[in-house]
């Protein structure tokens, strides 16, 4: 099938992970499919709550922010060329629903290292540090977040039972400088974001006269 050669590339959304002292690059998740919905919200971080009046219009740190998105995941075109996508003929969707599962998993191997310490008597043994995920949602929206919800539903499969089509159900919280510093590679990026956000709300504003009135007393 051929395009408009005028036509624009299209840009795909994702997830990216990164080692989060180097920043080296460890995996990117591109989605099938854009959604065509992403639900966001965000939660104001207010000391007025209280009701101390000298409190009321301070803010104790960025808003909380969340992302909700529904990615479908189909390998119904890819089946019919078995010669060009054999792991598609031979494992469905595994190994792409495998790459989003294994973001929410510390590694097997360090499992394995931190029950050898265990059990040779180190008392204490620091949580696994996952890597640094970010969201990446065109040029304009790169920040890092956390995965606090997944759920799967494979509504098709292959005939030895693998999935050939899902839909990934995705919740993520935006990491701020409150959750990992001014130093941390991925609050220098929150902080991108955020002066991202400011210059975006710079471009726009009204007048008093569109709302009605002509002063504030």
């Amino acid at each position: 099938m051929t395009t408009f050669p005028g036509s624009p590339r299209l840009v795909k959304g994702g997830l990216v992970l990164l080692e989060p002292e180097s920043g080296a690059v460890l995996r990117v998740i591109p989605l099938q499919y854009n959604p065509d919905t992403i639900t966001r919200s965000l939660q104001m971080q207010a000391t007025g709550e209280s009701g101390d009046r000298s409190e009321a219009l301070r803010i104790k740190g960025p808003a909380v922010e969340t992302f909700k998105v529904d990615a479908e995941i189909d390998l119904t075109d890819h089946l019919e060329q078995p010669d060009q996508h054999r792991d598609a003929t031979s494992l469905g969707l595994f190994p792409q629903l495998a790459a989003l599962e294994t973001i929410l998993y510390p590694p097997s191997a360090k499992l394995e290292s931190n029950n050898t310490l265990a059990r040779s008597g180190v008392l204490e043994i620091l949580p696994v540090e996952a890597p640094l995920t970010l969201f990446i949602w065109s040029r304009n929206r790169i920040v890092p977040v956390r995965v606090t919800e997944f759920s799967v539903t494979e509504d098709a499969f292959d005939p030895t039972l693998n999935p050939i089509r899902a839909k990934v159900s995705l919740g993520m919280r935006v990491l701020s400088v409150t959750d990992l510093g001014f130093a941390h590679r991925g609050g220098s990026l929150f902080m991108s974001y955020l002066r991202q956000k400011e210059q975006f709300a710079a471009r726009t504003g009204g007048q008093l006269t569109q709302l009605g009135v002509t002063g504030i007393r």
